[in-house]
């Protein structure tokens, strides 16, 4: 390759990858694989080094990827959150020790593995968490602190009074918690998460506490920042001092003295990756020593002292023998592939999920196909990429009408997804019985999946309200039930009765109306009959609330047969209020601005006050901005809402606003 050529595709390339990575690290919506991505970033790094005349500043290679955003209060780091060098072959792992050891003689290697999750950092003052930041751009990374206290594994309080700890960390998603996540999102018919780690990073990054609460995020802590007070020499004794204090620390680890030891390591650890609950991408291999990292040094990017050893992913062939049809509880139809049985990551793998028509069409899909499958995030089987077509193979076509009750199948505007429009449908009949019974709905513990279908297949019940009738004959006499399982059974129906409004209104699976939105419609209209009665606009008013969630709820209430079950089951004694306290709103419509050291109290507890009392809060100060909140050396925000003319308060003023 020439010069031109090579600057055309280092142009190209740069291009791409920039796209790829604001989809991944700050949109978390990856479009392609890690090893696709690895693969694209690793031919850009040989064309700078053929051509280092081409290197530019803001090339991908030369710099921390991650942006902070604008629905986060920016965080300036204290010590910088690098990244590593990937490597992706033993040769390179070895070729790293060789440089390594042409500054340390006899360097020791701490070999751990390398968690795919969301990096952050947490600083803790006398003992106590005062602030969760993301890694942002290695430099400034974002306030998170009020998602990270939702994380039970995040001590809030040290068993040591130390005057100031920084860790860093990894918060991930446990693999069962993320296939639970992604088969409710396709009960939903809403767009699932593509791995573990953007489903950590985009429950991380929510603005509503309860959602990264509801997710069951967990963290390992694998960095040492800063401690006061002590003198710690090493990476190892640093991990052993972390967990003295009450972390999570990463679960196992190996030392390493030759490159020999090293490759074993990583090696282990890669045998052991798919019996583990939670997911990595691949090992890390560290100089032990700090004071060897020191007299190593780092580039404008990695550390000289550290390498990120990624894992290839494992694909298999296998044939797609059949295409089966499922109905969701909001008509959804979800295609899924049936394939010869094949063991992938640990397991042996026979059904995959096609997602929509979309998908099958860009795949070519066809029966009979040989195609390569891998497991997304090593938890969800997916199909890669179409192998082999039989002769004279069509491309598969998805059904015209419900497989369960025949309605013509129909496509609404903006949507990838067919859907049956019936809502008496016997499939989504059962979809939504199950829904309504899950935890985060009516929560009736011991009416699984499998008991509603035993009782469906009974004609014990159709809809929900038949829930409130059943018999206690009727269940006992169905399998594996029993006298005693009926007893509790219905003693948690009729517990279910008691439950706050938003629960009601998220089992009965209105379109577009998760749990967080069931919320805010029951603390805002108090009743049912409320709700049921309020118009678009009414609806539109709520803030939080869009036109299409205003519109559904518009609609399912105007169906005579909606109305028919609400009744039902107010008649059944389901509560049909609010009992949870409603909020004093008095900071409703304020954009807050939040600027400087307060005299009494953190930034981010006055921003959890003002979001508490209905108000919002921004990182920048602009036209909408309603007061800004300073305190000492308030800086360029200041300047700027005096030059705007808006309403500045100090903590003092702030605090009498509340009483």
């Amino acid at each position: 390759m020439d010069f031109e050529q090579a600057k055309q595709r280092i142009a190209a390339l740069r291009e791409v990858i920039d796209y790829h990575s604001r989809r991944y690290y700050d949109e978390d919506a990856p479009e392609i694989e890690d090893d696709e991505f690895d693969a694209l970033t690793r031919e850009l790094r040989e064309l700078e080094t053929a051509f280092p005349q081409l290197v530019t500043a803001d090339s991908y290679t030369q710099r921390v990827h991650g942006e902070v955003s604008s629905l986060f209060t920016p965080v300036q780091h204290e010590v910088p959150l690098a990244s590593l060098q990937d490597v992706f072959s033993y040769e390179e792992v070895i070729e790293f020790d060789r440089r390594v050891r042409e500054g340390i003689p006899s360097p020791r290697y701490v070999v751990e593995p390398k968690i795919d999750g969301l990096s952050i950092a947490l600083t803790y003052e006398n003992g106590r968490l005062v602030r969760g930041a993301t890694r942002g751009d290695g430099e400034v990374g974002e306030d998170v602190t009020a998602n990270v206290r939702t994380i039970a594994s995040i001590p809030a309080v040290l068993t040591e009074t130390l005057p100031r700890v920084i860790v860093r960390g990894e918060v991930y998603m446990p693999r069962e918690q993320f296939a639970a996540l992604v088969e409710q999102q396709e009960q939903n018919g809403e767009k699932t998460f593509k791995n573990p780690r953007n489903a950590a990073a985009g429950s991380l990054r929510q603005k509503d506490s309860a959602v990264t609460r509801s997710r069951g995020l967990d963290i390992f802590v694998f960095n040492l920042q800063r401690i006061e007070g002590e003198d710690i020499t090493s990476h190892d004794r640093s991990l052993s001092r972390m967990e003295e204090l009450g972390f999570h620390v990463v679960p196992f680890r190996f030392t390493a003295e030759t490159a020999e030891e090293i490759v074993a390591a990583v090696q282990k650890i890669g045998e052991m990756r798919h019996g583990l609950s939670f997911d990595i991408d691949g090992a890390v291999v560290k100089v032990d020593n700090f004071a060897d990292r020191e007299q190593l040094g780092s580039t404008s990017k990695f550390p000289k002292w550290a390498v990120a050893f990624k894992y290839p992913p494992e694909e298999k062939e296998t044939t797609l023998l059949d295409v089966e049809i499922t109905v969701g509880r909001t008509g959804v139809l979800t295609p899924t592939g049936v394939f010869s049985p094949v063991m992938l990551s640990g397991s042996t793998v026979a059904r995959a999920t096609l997602h929509n028509e979309e998908f099958i069409r860009d795949k070519g899909l066809c029966l009979g196909d040989t195609v390569v499958l891998r497991k997304a995030g090593d938890i969800i089987p997916e199909v890669v990429r179409v192998k082999a077509h039989l002769p004279g193979a069509l491309p598969y076509a998805m059904p015209t009408q419900c497989p369960s009750c025949g309605t013509a199948a129909v496509r609404e505007e903006g949507e990838a997804a067919l859907r049956c429009p019936n809502p008496l449908c016997p499939a989504q009949q059962l979809q939504k019985l199950i829904h309504f019974a899950s935890r985060d709905a009516m929560d009736i513990e011991g009416l699984g999946p499998a008991v509603v279908e035993l009782l469906v297949d009974a004609g014990a019940v159709g809809s929900v309200a038949d829930l409130y009738h059943l018999s206690h004959g009727a269940v006992a006499a169905l399998e594996r039930m029993g006298e005693r399982s009926a007893d509790n059974l219905l003693e948690a129906v009729e517990k279910s009765k008691e439950n706050d409004l938003f629960r009601v209104l998220f089992g009965l699976g209105i379109r577009h109306i998760g749990q967080k939105a069931a919320k805010l419609l029951a603390e805002h209209f108090g009743t049912m009959d409320a709700i049921m009665d309020a118009s678009v606009e009414e609806l539109c008013a709520i803030d939080g609330f869009g036109a299409i969630m205003a519109r559904s709820v518009h609609d399912f209430f105007a169906q005579p047969s909606s109305r028919l079950l609400v009744e039902r089951l107010s008649e059944a004694g389901v509560n049909m209020t609010c009992r949870t306290e409603r909020a004093d709103r008095r900071f409703e419509g304020i954009t807050f601005v939040l600027t400087g050291t307060l005299p009494t109290m953190k930034r981010d507890e006055a921003a959890a006050l003002i979001e508490k009392y209905g108000g919002k809060t921004s990182g920048s100060v602009s036209k909408k901005t309603g007061i800004v909140l300073a305190g000492e050396d308030a800086g360029s925000k200041l300047t700027k809402a005096q030059q705007l003319g808006i309403r500045i308060i100090d903590e003092a003023e702030f605090l009498s606003m509340l009483e």
